[in-house]
């Protein structure tokens, strides 16, 4: 009788991959937001380079902003990762009989 033997890969994918798909999620999203400034003319060439640091009350506007939208994106791409990471898990788990049900090929 022969036996097979589980994989890790075959159930789960590795914590690395799953951090790494994380730090992709968020650096997109930050090139992503850096192109949306350059475009509505927030950044400049030259010292201090966002056009809000000229005056110091737009900086606290901009401080402001950036701690509490900044933080809650942020919060909310980890987020949408998380439930992407368990999902996906889930779907590694199934047997190879319930996903022929779906219409995958059967081991």
């Amino acid at each position: 009788e022969q036996t097979k033997v589980k994989t890790l890969s075959e159930d789960k994918l590795p914590l690395s991959k799953k951090i790494t798909r994380l730090s992709g999620f968020l650096w997109g999203g930050s090139g992503l937001l850096a192109f949306e400034h350059l475009w509505h003319g927030e950044i400049s060439p030259f010292f201090p380079f966002l056009t809000a640091a000229n005056d110091p009350s737009e900086m606290a506007v901009a401080f402001h902003e950036m701690a509490t939208v900044g933080t809650s994106m942020a919060v909310l791409v980890t987020a949408v990762w998380a439930v992407l990471t368990v999902v996906s898990d889930k779907i590694l788990k199934r047997k190879p009989k319930e996903t022929a049900k779906l219409g995958g090929d059967a081991v």
